[in-house]
């Protein structure tokens, strides 16, 4: 029997009149007004015009693909598509560095005809945040791929340039699809667009020009971001003469080892007091002891980082006192584009569990809460009820700029007692095998990277801390312990839950 072969159909020339848009944007960066204008544009200039979206899970965790097809105006009305097919979109404009890879993926950028207009800035996914470690993806892997996969690619930080116009991406990436030249209208008619929406006029026009002039200048180049200046430490005089002898003595330790020992001083001082710096630097001085310099000081650098880490921990001192500080305010103002004299409304979120209510109790006193259950449970029930304080209000902003201030009280808190003996404990068990076995006493020491963050999150750290450093008993006498341990840990990052690092320590059971 013989297959059935029916004739191909002949295509209709007019499809390829049709031009096809494609605009993935991120909830609340102007995707809709961004569409609007494509639509307006289109049919001022005598085109039939469709626009269609398809809405995302809300704001960061989903995109909004907006979807435009148009044609010349003709004696027959065409019929649209209602969402973009793979392989079949002139433009495709991203509002954001990952959705460029994700328009990649589902195969809307083709190099025989796509022109990919992007922005290279990162609006972070609630994956890349919740990620105990690094989650963020690597932006680089996204260009080499859109490089391969359009026609043309105009790549360039988007939103910078709209909001150094005082507008929002939405008109820069207007005015990069403008200079891209892929749709045949000319500057001024895109500019009437933007007259004809009536809404923030001149800005947009302001974030247009920029966004079309690094359109016609090529796009594609890496963004060019302005070095970050060194944090400068101010103070009373009495206190810097007192700063300059802890750098002064920093100065003295190897030289590979002075630049990570100052961020640390820096960060503990801040965290307390120069006497604090005195501490770091004691702490620092016991690795260095031990070290090796034929192994290029590899134990004194990681113990730099991660002593002062250790001791700067998040307390409800700290929490309080960091969200109270004037440039947090100088920040979120900038960031909600307030102007002078206008209100901001600012709420914080607490929720403290028993362990952190004790932790703030004298040392003897928390002590003696934590061994109760009933008296921690009683806790809870007091202060586990999450809060919410409007510290633009002056009663919750004294509540924690008073919190902030007891410093001088932290060093005789039930924390400050719990954290220095797991201190001094994380050191004595990572400094154990360095006779015999210096990179696992390295790789055991950047173990402490587990341990970050704040309430329930500094607990899952705590757990797979423990974990991953009592793998050591499992791993004793194997030659390749460092590269298991940091195996371990970098599986107890990979996600919250603790499931990647749970399989890793089965595999290293099977091998008792």
């Amino acid at each position: 029997m013989k297959d059935l072969v029916l004739p191909e159909k002949p295509r209709d020339a007019r499809v390829g009149d049709i031009i096809k848009l494609a605009v993935m944007a991120v909830g609340g960066q102007g995707g809709g007004v961004l569409t609007g204008w494509i639509e307006a544009l289109a049919r001022a200039q005598g085109y039939v015009c469709q626009a269609t979206s398809v809405a995302g899970v809300a704001q960061r965790t989903g995109a909004t693909i907006y979807y435009v097809e148009m044609a010349p105006v003709s004696d027959q009305q065409p019929v649209f598509a209602l969402a973009p097919s793979a392989g079949d979109v002139d433009v495709l404009i991203a509002s954001e560095m990952m959705e460029v890879g994700r328009a990649v993926l589902r195969g809307f950028v083709t190099p025989d005809r796509t022109t990919l207009i992007g922005s290279t800035h990162r609006a972070l996914a609630v994956s890349e945040k919740s990620a105990p470690g690094d989650g963020i993806a690597d932006a680089d892997e996204v260009r080499a791929a859109a490089e391969i996969a359009s026609q043309r690619l105009i790549l360039a930080n988007m939103d910078r340039l709209a909001v150094g116009q005082g507008s929002v991406i939405s008109a820069s990436l207007f005015g990069a699809l403008a200079g891209s030249g892929a749709l045949p209208f000319d500057r001024a008619a895109f500019e009437d667009a933007i007259r004809a929406g009536g809404k923030g006029v001149e800005p947009s026009l302001r974030a247009f020009a920029a966004g079309f002039d690094v359109a016609v200048a090529g796009g594609a180049t890496p963004d060019a971001d302005a070095p970050v200046p060194s944090p400068q430490i101010v103070g009373p005089t009495r206190h810097m003469k007192d700063w300059q002898a802890l750098i002064t003595r920093a100065e003295q330790l190897p030289e590979p080892v002075q630049a990570m020992a100052k961020a640390g001083l820096r960060k503990v001082v801040d965290f307390q007091d120069c006497r604090y710096g005195t501490v770091y630097l004691d702490f620092l001085a016991t690795v260095v002891a031990r070290d090796d310099a034929a192994q290029t000081w590899l134990l004194s650098l990681a113990a730099a980082k991660y002593i002062a880490n250790a001791m700067a921990y998040d307390d409800i001192i700290r929490v309080a006192d960091l969200k109270t500080r004037g440039p947090r305010f100088d920040r979120i103002r900038a960031e909600m584009g307030a102007k002078d004299g206008q209100l901001i409304h600012l709420t914080e979120f607490f929720h403290p569990r028993a362990e952190e209510i004790a932790g703030m109790l004298p040392a003897k006193m928390g002590a003696w809460m934590e061994a109760s259950p009933n008296r921690m449970a009683r806790l809870d029930r007091w202060f586990g009820k999450g809060r919410r304080l409007r510290t633009d209000a002056l009663p919750a902003y004294l509540a924690l700029h008073v919190l902030g201030g007891l410093k001088t009280y932290r060093l005789r808190t039930r924390r400050h007692e719990v954290e220095t003996a797991h201190l001094k404990d994380w050191l004595q068990q990572s400094l154990a095998p360095l006779p015999k076995d210096y990179a696992l006493s390295v790789e055991l020491v950047k173990c402490r990277r587990l341990i970050k963050g704040y309430s329930d999150t500094h607990a899952r750290g705590l757990t797979k801390f423990a974990t991953v450093m009592g793998a050591v008993a499992l791993l004793k006498g194997r030659k390749d312990a460092a590269e298991w341990i940091a195996r371990l840990r970098e599986a107890a990052l990979q996600d919250p839950d603790g499931k990647a690092l749970k399989g890793a320590i089965e595999t290293v059971r099977s091998f008792v």
